[in-house]
C-alpha cells in the first residue's frame, strides 16, 4: 500500500514532469513556510507554485537590465527606469546597483513604498496637489531630500513652497511638459513663466524638465517613432535652452521610454532615460518593431504568469485557471502561450481562460502547467503581490510587490 508521501510524489510527478528539489513531494503547509521566507534559493521548484503564478525569468531579466545599463553609460545619458512597470523595491534596488541613478514613481503613494524599503534618487512622475498629498510629499523629502516632484500649475508650486517653507525644506522640482496626450504645461514660454516662478521662490528649486511622450513611446515602426519622438522631443530641448537663455540653470531634462531608449539617446540636450517595460517587455511593446524588423527584438520576454491546465472539456479546447484576474485587460487582447504554435487563448470569464487547441489536443492534458506572455506588464503586474524568480526551473526569489495598488 502506497504511503501518503509516495503517492504525493507520483501525482505531482504525472501533472508536472518535474521532481522536488529534495527529491519527494511536500505537503503545501511545508511550501507555504518556504514561501514565506526571504531565502528560498535552491529549495523550492516552480512546479510547485500556486498557480496563476507571476514570475520572471531571471536569465531573461538579468540580460535586459545589463542591455540598458549599457546602452546608457556609451550615450552619456543617466537611467532612472520607472517603478510603476514592477512597483518592486528589491527589482529597483537591482537597477540602481547596476547604475541607474534612482528611480521614478507614478504617484506619492508608490514613491513611499518604495522609499521605505531602502530606494534613493526618486522622481515623482505625476503632480502631487492637495493639501494632503503635499503633506505627504514634504515627509518624503525630509527622508529623501534628493526626491524631485514634477509640477505644471503655478498655485501647485506656491503650495509647495509653502509647505516645505514651514518644514525648513528646500524641495526639488521639474517642470512637466505636455507633449503627449496626459499631464504638462505648454513647452515654450509657458514652461518658462512657470520654471521662472520657481526660481523666485525661496523653499523650492528647479531641478530640471520632465518631457515623457507615452504617445511616442508605442507608435510602430521604428522610422516612424523615431520620426515622432525627434519631433515631440525638440519642444523639450527648446524649452530647455530656453530656460538656460534667460539665466535659468536647468541640469536635468528626463524622458525616453523603452520605445524611445535608441532615439532618444541620440537627441543633444536629453540626460536622462526613464524607460521601464524593458526589463520584462510584453505583447504589447513586441507589436511596435525594431530596427530590424516587425517584432521589437532589443529586449527579451522575461516575465510570464503560469497557469493550470484545469479542465479539458472537449478534444480541441482545454480551460487555465487564469481569466480576467490574471492578466491586465486593457489592450483588446490576450496573453498569448510562450514558445507554444496553434494555441490561442480567449478570455473564459474572471477565473478562467480557454484554449483552442487545433492540432494540438493530444499534448496537452488537466494538470499540464503553461506560460504565458501577459498583453501589458504594468497593470498585470498590479494584480499580484508576489513575483517569483525563477531560473530554469528553480525558484530563486519571491520578491514582494510592495507598492501594488499604490495609486494614490
Amino acid at each position: 500500500m502506497q504511503s501518503r508521501r509516495t503517492f504525493l510524489a507520483g501525482s505531482l510527478l504525472a501533472y508536472t514532469g518535474t521532481r522536488p528539489l529534495r527529491g519527494a513531494a511536500r505537503s503545501y503547509a511545508e511550501i507555504e513556510k518556504l514561501l514565506a521566507r526571504d531565502d528560498i534559493k535552491g529549495r523550492l521548484n516552480k512546479s510547485e507554485l500556486p498557480t496563476p503564478a507571476l514570475i520572471v525569468d531571471l536569465d531573461a531579466f538579468e540580460h535586459n537590465v545589463a542591455r540598458m545599463a549599457a546602452h546608457a553609460k556609451a550615450s552619456g545619458r543617466s537611467l532612472r527606469p520607472h517603478a510603476k512597470t514592477h512597483k518592486c523595491p528589491e527589482i529597483a534596488k537591482i537597477l540602481i546597483k547596476a547604475g541607474a541613478v534612482g528611480a521614478c514613481a507614478a504617484k506619492i503613494s508608490e514613491a513611499e513604498a518604495l522609499a521605505r524599503d531602502g530606494v534613493t534618487g526618486l522622481l515623482i512622475t505625476t503632480a502631487v496637489i492637495g493639501p494632503h498629498k503635499i503633506e505627504r510629499a514634504v515627509r518624503l523629502t525630509s527622508r529623501r531630500p534628493e526626491t524631485i516632484l514634477c509640477v505644471d500649475n503655478a498655485q501647485n508650486v506656491r503650495d509647495l513652497n509653502s509647505a516645505a517653507g514651514a518644514a525648513r525644506q528646500k524641495l526639488n522640482l521639474a517642470v512637466d511638459l505636455w507633449i503627449s496626450n496626459r499631464t504638462g504645461i505648454r513647452p515654450g514660454e509657458p514652461a518658462l513663466a512657470l520654471a521662472q516662478l520657481i526660481d523666485s521662490l525661496p523653499h523650492v528649486k528647479l531641478a530640471g524638465i520632465q518631457a515623457y511622450a507615452g504617445n511616442a513611446s508605442h507608435t510602430k515602426g521604428f522610422e516612424q517613432r523615431k520620426k515622432f519622438s525627434r519631433e515631440v522631443m525638440a519642444q523639450a530641448v527648446d524649452t530647455r535652452n530656453l530656460f538656460e537663455k534667460h539665466g535659468i540653470e536647468c541640469p536635468l531634462l528626463t524622458g525616453g521610454s523603452t520605445g524611445t531608449y535608441n532615439i532618444d539617446s541620440e537627441i543633444d540636450g536629453i540626460t536622462e532615460l526613464q524607460p521601464g517595460s524593458f526589463i520584462f517587455m510584453d505583447i504589447d511593446y513586441n507589436r511596435i518593431g525594431g530596427k530590424d524588423g516587425d517584432v521589437y527584438q532589443d529586449f527579451r520576454n522575461s516575465l510570464f504568469v503560469t497557469a493550470t491546465v484545469v479542465s479539458k472539456p472537449t478534444d480541441s479546447s482545454a480551460i487555465v485557471d487564469a481569466g480576467l484576474k490574471a492578466f491586465a485587460t486593457d489592450r483588446g487582447y490576450g496573453p498569448s502561450l510562450h514558445e507554444r504554435e496553434g494555441i490561442s487563448y480567449a478570455f473564459a470569464g474572471d477565473e478562467h481562460g480557454r484554449l483552442s487547441l487545433a492540432d494540438s489536443a493530444s499534448s496537452m492534458n488537466v494538470g499540464d502547467r503553461l506560460d504565458f506572455v501577459v498583453p501589458h506588464c504594468d497593470p498585470t503586474v498590479n494584480l499580484y503581490d508576489r513575483i517569483y524568480g525563477v531560473r530554469g526551473g528553480a525558484v530563486e526569489c519571491a520578491w514582494r510587490i510592495s507598492a501594488r495598488g499604490m495609486s494614490q
